[in-house]
């Protein structure tokens, strides 16, 4: 490696020839108006500083390609794109404020152009081709108006352009002081490297100002890095090019980039462990390094990646899957945002094309998923399944697989699965399906009224989306008050949330109906196309208190055990009556216990050491069982950090309020295991 501190004036060869071609692997012209702002600014203060004032951008990272044309030095830019180019546009920018016959022109033009040179070889900087950037930049540099494109290189040129002229005015100063500025007193480390060196080690370890490298970008480089340069352009255009087509960085899923979420499910579903965002690159390269040091298995890899990419791809937008009942369930599946268990349907996309499950398995285990979900849901158990689906994958993975739904039913079923008669009693309880609980809500909703329709070829649908209709009104007007009666803010506070006290209308009739009174609701819900408004309300239901909210509860509560049956079955349910614990297993430590108190006080001490917000967590359990202070009670035990724990438990329920507590921190329940006789 060869580095040295460059102006800009000698990174554009002073005006003679040099060329920069940016590599197919390289990303897409990503600055965006707060990195041009900050350039020109930068700029600016420079010149106001004076002559000996000096300013570092940061380093070019290139391969040396020797001679190109003649004698013309040639580059292959491996890092520094974003400031060439947005450099390059900006001088373009100043030189339309000097006249086309003037000197300084030609040398403005100098920096941009080889003009003894014709076909590519006449830019000195060649931007990818990716989103138009190449037509944009070449288009520019010839007075030209680019053809419509997804580039950023032609906003950007917009905003120099705009923004130049007001800065010169501002500043009582020249485009050519600027320019001078600009080749003269702006610098960076220019960095060559020679084909054997591992560029990538290189390019990671670069913090350069500007935009941030996104963990794709990070990726793409290391995968060219790590290919023979006879095998790179196949690689790519084979598939690296197309997974970056069919997942794109800029479309969002769960709040992340397409891509970048579909490398760290990759990685999970491999793993069995879920990466952080920002770590996707670092477990990529590791997993890379570790499995595939040839350089053909390297390849094989890349092409396994596109394989899942399209995978993927259906998960996100299942209109691609060709199997309509298959698609159909993932449709459902992303309408309750579930997209953590994504590493989970990976795994089984691969299963069936290896012929190692059927179509129909994948189906049973998608309605198995959603049964499990659904009713932990409408427990008030946590869906956050971040990191129970890539522990299932591989727990999966190291079994023998006889019947695939069967394996997933029963692993399921041991992870807190909410039986019948704690659902009933969670549903009696639970006032707290507000707005952000609502659209899954809404698609439970939904299937219930589905399932009324059952054998009759056909169920009835809203004209619009559905919205959530509180039938006890959000606001009470007086009537509502008076009906219902003396304690009615006692009773709208429990009961509006309530799944009895919820509905589904369009939106029309959500305001429509607002807050009147329950005679006329009740008149036009009985006359509603949904049967789960028309059969209900069809009733002689002549009061909305908390006693018909509560009776419509259990009636909804009836359906949707029709409809998400227990899948536990014969899962057998410990049965610990008379029982003595004596060794509890947690995170691969094992400590001697003598009761199941003590089994409680070490459960809870270990996981506060496994979270981040012990207070959190406590608030998902009954009032009484945490108290954040050393209770001098016989019914409470102190907690290392200060908490006191409820323990005057028998030790079936301090077996499953430990079971809670590890679920309810997002860890495996495997993890945790206490022996007792």
């Amino acid at each position: 490696m060869e580095a040295q501190e460059q102006r800009i004036r000698k990174v554009f060869s002073n005006g003679g020839n040099v060329q920069y071609v940016l590599p197919y692997f390289q990303r897409d012209y990503a600055w965006e108006k707060s990195n041009w702002k900050t350039l020109l600014d930068d700029l600016i203060q420079l010149h106001e500083e004076g002559d000996n004032a000096e300013h570092f951008l940061g380093a070019l990272v290139v391969i040396d390609e020797g001679a190109g044309s003649g004698v013309m030095p040639k580059y292959t830019l491996v890092d520094g794109q974003q400031r060439l180019i947005s450099l390059s546009l900006l001088i373009r920018a100043l030189s339309e404020q000097v006249d086309q016959a003037e000197r300084l022109h030609r040398t403005m033009t100098k920096m941009l152009v080889n003009p003894d040179e014709i076909d590519d070889s006449f830019y000195k900087l060649v931007p990818t081709e990716k989103r138009g950037d190449r037509q944009a930049y070449c288009a520019l540099l010839r007075g030209e108006t680019p053809e419509q494109s997804d580039s950023r290189i032609m906003e950007a040129y917009r905003y120099f352009r705009a923004e130049v002229p007001k800065r010169l005015a501002r500043n009582r100063t020249s485009a050519e002081e600027i320019f001078n500025t600009l080749v003269k007193n702006m610098q960076v480390v220019f960095i060559v490297l020679d084909e054997r060196e591992r560029g990538y080690k290189i390019f990671e370890s670069l913090n350069a100002k500007g935009r941030p490298l996104s963990q794709p970008d990070l990726v793409r480089n290391y995968i060219a890095m790590r290919l023979p340069s006879d095998s790179q352009k196949l690689v790519f255009d084979k598939y690296w090019v197309k997974i970056e087509e069919t997942l794109d960085e800029r479309r969002k899923t769960a709040r992340i980039g397409e891509l970048t979420a579909f490398l760290r499910h990759y990685i999970a579903h491999f793993s069995g462990v879920l990466p952080r965002t920002d770590d996707v690159y670092a477990r990529f390269r590791d997993r890379m390094e570790n499995h595939f040091g040839d350089d053909l298995g390297f390849a094989g890899e890349i092409a396994r990646l596109h394989e899942f990419a399209r995978f993927y791809d259906k998960l996100l937008r299942p209109k691609g899957e060709r199997n309509l009942t298959l698609r159909r369930r993932m449709v459902r599946l992303n309408r309750f945002e579930m997209s953590s268990s994504y590493p989970l349907w990976l795994y089984m996309y691969d299963l069936v094309t290896k012929g190692e499950a059927s179509t129909n398995e994948f189906i049973e285990a998608l309605e198995t998923f959603e049964n499990y979900f659904v009713r932990r849901f409408l427990a008030g158990d946590p869906t956050n399944f971040n990191k129970l689906f890539p522990a299932l994958v591989k727990e999966m993975r190291d079994m023998p697989i006889d019947s695939v739904p069967e394996t997933m039913r029963k692993s399921l079923a041991y992870r807190n699965y909410p039986t019948d008669n704690r659902l009933r009693q969670a549903l009696k309880a639970n006032r707290n399906f507000d707005s952000r609980r609502q659209k899954r809500l809404a698609q439970i909703l939904e299937s219930l009224n589905r399932h009324l329709s059952k054998g009759t070829d056909g169920h009835t649908a809203l004209d619009g989306a559905s919205t959530i209709e509180h039938i006890m009104p959000q606001s009470l007007s007086d009537r509502w008050r008076s009906q219902l009666g003396r304690w009615h803010n006692e009773v709208h506070k429990e009961n509006l949330n309530a799944i009895g006290n919820l509905t589904l209308v369009t939106q029309s009739w959500n305001a429509a109906l607002s807050n009147s009174e329950f005679r006329k609701k009740h008149n036009k819900l009985r006359r509603h196309a949904l049967r789960i408004n028309s059969e209900y309300f069809s009733r002689d239901v002549r009061r909305w208190d908390a006693k018909a909210i509560a009776e419509r509860t259990s009636y909804l509560t009836e359906l949707i055990l029709q409809v998400w049956p227990n899948i536990g079955g014969d899962v057998a349910v410990p049965n610990l009556k008379g029982t003595k614990p004596t060794l509890l297993t947690f995170a691969g430590h094992s400590m001697p216990v003598k009761s199941w108190k003590e089994v409680l006080v070490c459960t809870a001490n270990a996981i506060m050491h496994q979270v981040d917000d012990f207070e959190t967590l406590t608030k998902r359990f009954p009032p009484r069982y945490f108290k954040k202070e050393d209770m001098n009670n016989r019914d409470y035990r102190s907690l290392d950090n200060g908490w006191s724990v409820y323990s005057n438990l028998t030790g079936q329920r301090i077996y499953d309020t430990c079971v809670q507590l590890v679920d309810y921190a997002s860890l495996a329940e495997l993890e945790w295991n206490v022996q007792y006789r």
